[in-house]
This record gives C-alpha cells, structure tokens and sequence, in this order.
C-alpha cells in the first residue's frame, strides 16, 4: 500500500484527500517509480473543479515527478532499478511533430498520477534526471517547461536579439519562457498586475514590464520595449489579447498556450493581415521537444523557480494557493518515505 492525493468528486481544491490506497506494479514495457518530489499544475487545479470533458474519478491527480526507478515490467531496457528519472507527462504523442495524436493524455486524468509514494508509466516516458538539478527543481520542470520550450523554441521560432513579450509572469510556464528566452539571447519584457512579481522577473533578467491594470499599460510598454515585440508568448487570451495584436511587430507571432483570462472578444482582423502577423496555437510538447527542453536546461544550467514545498498530505493547501494566484514559480510536494 502507498499514500496518494486523490480527488473523488470535483468540488475544488479541498475535495482531495490524503488516503492509502494500493501500489501499482509496472507490465511489459512499463516502470515503477519511487517518487522523491511532485509539482503542481493549473491542470490539477481545474480538474479539481470539474472543467475538463470526459472526467474519470476517482483519480490521484498530478502530471509532474521525479524520483528513482523501484521496478521494471519486461521488455524494459534503457532504463535501470536506481536510476534517477524525469517523467515526461505527454503520453502517446504520436508520429508528426506538428500536432498530438487524438490517443494523447497527458498523466494526473485519466490516468493516475504522480501526487503519490509510487507512479507506474511507459518506460518511453522517463528520461535520466538532469545531474545539476536537486529533487525538488526536477520535479517541477517536466509539463509547464516542456510547454514553454515548444511555444518559444518550436512554434515561436525565437531567434537572438528578438523582443520577446510574456504576458502574466509568475506562473511555471511564463517563468520557463523567460528563463529560455534568456538563455537564446532574447529581450524579454513582461506583464502581471503584480509590481513584485514584475520586479522579481527583472531580477532574473526581464528587460522590464508593466503592470497591466494600468488603463495605458499598453502604451507603457510600446515606449519601454521602444516599439512592439517579435514574439508574444501568452498564456492569459482575455479581454487584453486585442492589445497583444496591436503591441505586435510586422511579422511577428503570438503563440498562446492557455486562457486564464478568459475568452478574447472583437478583434479586427485588419490588424492582423496588415501586420502579415501569425498567431499559432500550441499545448505540452512532443518527445523531440521534451528532449530539447531538458538539454537546453542542462546547457545552460538553468533551474527551475520553486514558490513554496509542501508536504505531499498538504496538497488541498498547495492546490488553493495556485488556485489563488498567490505563486511565484513552481509549487511542490515533498512525497514521504
């Protein structure tokens, strides 16, 4: 028997509980893993409150972990009892680069997740930890770094000397974005409607940002960057989208990952074939892009922002902390022994 986070009925972040349930065993092609740390993702926080099609409960949530190989199902041969691991969540991928199969589920719903003592995946899921990372770093990397390395580097195409804008930072994939905008010799700028959460991305390298309940925010920010962006990695949409158009260069992209703003309403589409812009769509990653993540990581020695560690039977008040927005970075769980 193991401990595990499970959420039986989707009524918010306090409807998980903290039980004993039975520990999975690895088949053919499949591996046990031991887990050390766990992250949070929205994911876990919309799935408590029911926002997906198609639910499956009981479930134990969570997507990310990292920890030590405890067992082997047949047929596995790339990996080892012992060995330090980094679970990629985006099962079943597919063949072309340019989209998920229609079989893709991403771990924490339907399947059961890593908010537990022990996680049975496919052994094409793991990878080998990155060594300058702790425990804890990794396990917050796997879903929102892989997010953000396909919207910046795969679909955004980011090239040096760009200007690139990210919308909302403070959350994992804003602050993976940044931290890989950074790394391939972009100029980041940023929005929040938290001065410190603007003046802690600076600390990290943010060229600036506005604070975006500001009337004028988007006139304060054409004048900081000293025109518009290249690239706009936006995880918000909403009723500030428009402005993300106007705020736009001539032949730049917009890639959008999420909509914690909301729907966008009106945009003139004018703005859009006048500028010869694109904006493309993009969510998770392929294992092609989960492997650049890693390596780009492990490069440049980039590590992970943890917000908080909690222990893993305090996951209903780790989820209401992200359920609030009161994060900066990643929020973990300490899985116990």
């Amino acid at each position: 028997m193991m401990k595990a986070i499970v959420l039986p009925v989707a009524e918010g972040p306090r409807a998980v509980r903290y039980e004993e349930v039975e520990t999975p065993q690895p088949k053919a092609d499949e591996v046990l893993i031991r887990l050390r740390f766990a992250a949070l993702n929205r994911r876990d926080v919309w799935i408590s409150h029911g926002t997906y099609r198609n639910m499956k409960l009981p479930v134990i949530l969570g997507s990310d972990g990292a920890g030590e190989v405890a067992a082997c199902g047949s047929n596995v041969r790339h990996v080892q009892v012992g060995d330090p691991v980094i679970i990629n969540p985006g099962m079943r991928w597919g063949n072309s680069e340019a989209y998920p199969d229609k079989n893709f589920e991403i771990l924490g719903m339907p399947t059961n997740g890593t908010f537990a003592q022990y996680v049975v995946v496919p052994a094409e899921q793991v990878y080998p930890k990155p060594e300058h990372l702790t425990w804890e770093e990794a396990a917050a990397l796997p879903l929102a770094g892989v997010t953000a390395y396909r919207a910046l580097v795969s679909r955004g195409q980011v090239q040096p000397g760009e200007t690139v804008l990210i919308p909302g930072i403070g959350s994992g994939v804003a602050l993976y974005a940044l931290q890989m905008a950074l790394a391939k010799g972009a100029r980041v700028y940023v929005t929040s409607s938290s001065d410190e959460k603007i003046a802690r991305a600076m600390e990290m390298g943010a060229s600036g940002g506005v604070n975006y309940r500001h009337e004028d925010w988007h006139k304060q920010l054409r004048q900081l960057m000293g025109g518009g962006a290249d690239l706009i990695i936006d995880g918000v949409s909403g009723p500030n989208f428009v402005r993300l158009v106007e705020l736009t260069n001539p032949g730049g992209r917009i890639v959008n990952f999420g909509m914690t703003g909301g729907v966008v309403p009106h945009l003139a589409m004018r703005d859009l074939f006048f500028r010869q812009m694109d904006i493309r769509g993009t969510t998770m990653g392929s294992p092609r892009d989960f492997a650049g993540m890693l390596e780009l990581y492990s490069q440049h020695q980039l590590r992970p922002v943890i917000d908080r560690t909690y222990p893993l039977a305090s996951a209903a008040e780790a989820l209401t902390r992200m359920d609030e927005g009161q994060n900066f970075g990643k929020i973990v769980l300490e899985i116990p022994e």
